[in-house]
């Protein structure tokens, strides 16, 4: 580590029920885990933005995840995913804007379903 920083981009993805419940565990495990994955403390976080396939209207992820009592400091934003035909189906992406060490390897994290997405980075 040579203690100089950049801005990263953290993907990842899951498969949620439209329940709220689920939606709320799924967001907070996701987000749990890249932070746990990549070693990255919260107030090292710029934004973060979630896509959501317009059949999850259960509850918005942004919420979830303040009411999970994660990213305080954080904005966050979310926005209906595109519909694609044969796009999958019940699924939350992120996108975490955050500050790490330049010459760290990053891990992004697909999970619950979400996996087929990228299947290069299981």
């Amino acid at each position: 580590m040579n203690g100089h920083k950049r801005l990263f981009g953290l993907r990842g993805a899951c498969q949620c029920l439209n329940e709220e419940k689920d939606i709320s565990r799924q967001v907070v495990e996701l987000y749990d885990e890249l932070l746990r994955r990549n070693q990255l403390p919260e107030a090292d976080i710029v934004s973060i933005i979630f896509s959501v396939t317009d059949d999850l209207d259960a509850k918005n992820p942004a919420a979830a995840l303040r009411q999970g009592g994660r990213a305080g400091e954080a904005s966050l934003f979310a926005v209906q995913e595109a519909r694609i035909r044969g796009g999958l189906e019940r699924t939350v992406r992120i996108l975490v804007h955050c500050y790490l060490d330049e010459d760290q390897e990053i891990a992004h994290v697909y999970r619950n379903g979400a996996e087929v997405l990228r299947p290069d980075r299981k």
